[in-house]
């Protein structure tokens, strides 16, 4: 073996037992009737209030929808082994997606609702519980809304107490979440909502305030993928220690062959 072969092999052999101290992994892309998360479903308000700007401070011209959209979409990508459902409402709900393991399908969805498609009015009753109604479809123990409007409920036919009574009867929490100025949702309302429930209130005047809504309900039900050390999370590092071993292994053995061995 040449000196310059013996310095690229002593050199991989290092490149190896370093990437292994830092413990690398993979998460492993697992059927649907092995995921370990809860079924979770996102209600989202897509009347004609949604339409308009200065929600994102950033960017006045906005649509608020639009905003609300981008962050719902982050939070989406970021839950990994929760199932997940959409649920848009206007003077109607209906259901964009079942509860589904196949999130960038979901997100692709979302992309395409848009403000009007269920009516110009608001009917916070029908997206409950056309909520719980897909929540009944999923065999997780732990079922969660996620609940946003911006504005009161004045439409449909299902009362939200009565789509409220429907959650609490299939142990459903409700994360409620008001977005707008002070007084154009019903604080009140969503606050009974979520404590019937068991779920949390929030409130939020612009966009960096609903980002920082969504970390909390994140932090407040965590994806059991990054809460928990299950299976699915697959360590390599023994894999880059058993190559960087067999390496050094066959450079003892033909050193050895020579009369010498040295690293």
């Amino acid at each position: 073996m040449s000196a310059d072969r013996t310095l690229w092999l002593d050199a991989l052999v290092f490149v190896l037992l370093v990437s292994a101290l830092a413990s690398p992994y993979l998460y492993e892309r697992r059927a649907a009737h092995e995921r370990n998360g809860r079924d979770l479903v996102l209600v989202l308000d897509a009347s004609g209030s949604m339409g308009e700007s200065g929600f994102d401070k950033s960017e006045p011209e906005r649509r608020k929808f639009d905003a609300v959209r981008q962050i719902v979409r982050h939070f989406i990508d970021h839950r990994y082994d929760d199932n997940i459902g959409l649920v848009v409402f206007g003077t109607f709900a209906f259901g964009a997606s079942p509860v589904t393991y196949d999130l960038q399908a979901l997100g692709e969805i979302l992309e395409r609702v848009d403000v009007g498609i269920a009516g110009s009015s608001t009917a916070i009753g029908e997206g409950i519980a056309q909520a719980v109604r897909a929540l009944s479809f999923g065999r997780a123990k732990e079922k969660m809304i996620v609940l946003l409007t911006d504005g009161r409920h004045n439409a449909g036919s299902v009362s939200p107490k009565e789509a409220v009574e429907a959650a609490r009867r299939d142990r459903v929490k409700i994360y409620t979440i008001g977005i707008g100025s002070k007084g154009s949702f019903d604080e009140t309302m969503l606050r009974r909502i979520a404590e019937e429930t068991g779920g949390r209130m929030f409130a939020s005047t612009d966009a960096e305030a609903l980002q920082r809504v969504y970390r909390t309900i994140d932090e407040l039900e965590p994806s059991p993928l990054r809460s928990e050390g299950r299976a699915n999370r697959i360590p390599l590092y023994l894999y880059l220690v058993i190559a960087a071993a067999s390496l050094l292994a066959g450079r003892m053995v033909y050193a050895t062959g020579r009369g010498a061995w040295r690293f």
